[in-house]
């Protein structure tokens, strides 16, 4: 087994849900995994300590036990751009505390998901973004597509600036965010012969009244991590 980067085309485009999903059916079948959300913004005090909602539906999801500064190393509280949040409290997020955080979740971990925050060139500082992270992290990338008007440009950027970044896109999965969109089918058809990685899993908006969102189809998604 190994570990992977989830990223997506976009803030808000669904790497929490995907990542949550992913880790629930891989521990179900016997693997020992976690999760981990290094950076994130928008955060309330819990029990004396600062906490995302991302980073703790992550740490539910995991059946490996870790702290939750281990998940969640640089967590702060203004939902903007982490860059603009490490700036206004005068800190600087230090890739090799990551780094170290995420071999720490490794050494006793089957596989190891972690989830970036934003969209692939979200700025962690002035002079750094996500895809620096990811490529310091040596993890291949996993792709969440946002089905939405837009979303093939931003798909087929994002793919780009990953394989400029010198990272590997393993694959990637399609989120129907907008339930109006009427070209769902045609858009992931096309990105399927576009994206130079394939779709191992797609999620499919339902519109339910039980307060489930969405149903997912991910078990190719889950075997082929399997056998990676």
């Amino acid at each position: 087994m190994t570990s992977f980067f989830i990223t997506g085309t976009d803030t808000g485009i669904g790497k929490t849900h995907v990542t949550v999903q992913l880790l629930r059916q891989l521990g179900a079948r016997g693997q020992r995994v976690a999760g981990l959300k290094p950076v994130a913004t928008g955060a309330q005090w819990r029990n004396e300590q600062l906490c995302n909602d991302d980073a703790l539906q992550l740490q539910a999801a995991s059946n490996v036990e870790l702290p939750y500064a281990v998940i969640n190393p640089f967590c702060f509280a203004p939902a903007v751009a982490p860059q603009m949040a490490a700036a206004r409290e005068q800190r600087v997020i230090d890739t090799a505390v990551i780094v170290k955080t995420v071999e720490q979740a490794r050494s006793i971990s089957d596989l190891v998901l972690v989830e970036g925050v934003g969209g692939w060139l979200t700025p962690l500082s002035e002079n750094t973004t996500l895809a620096d992270l990811a490529r310091v992290l040596h993890l291949p990338v996993i792709l969440v597509v946002g089905l939405r008007l837009g979303c093939m440009n931003h798909a087929l950027l994002t793919a780009r600036a990953i394989n400029q970044a010198g990272c590997r896109l393993h694959a990637w999965v399609a989120n129907q965010l907008d339930p109006q969109y009427s070209e769902t089918e045609a858009t992931v058809s096309y990105l399927r012969r576009h994206l130079p990685s394939p779709c191992i899993g797609t999620v499919q908006h339902m519109n339910r009244e039980d307060g489930s969102a969405s149903k997912l189809d991910l078990d190719r998604f889950t075997n082929t991590l399997i056998s990676y």
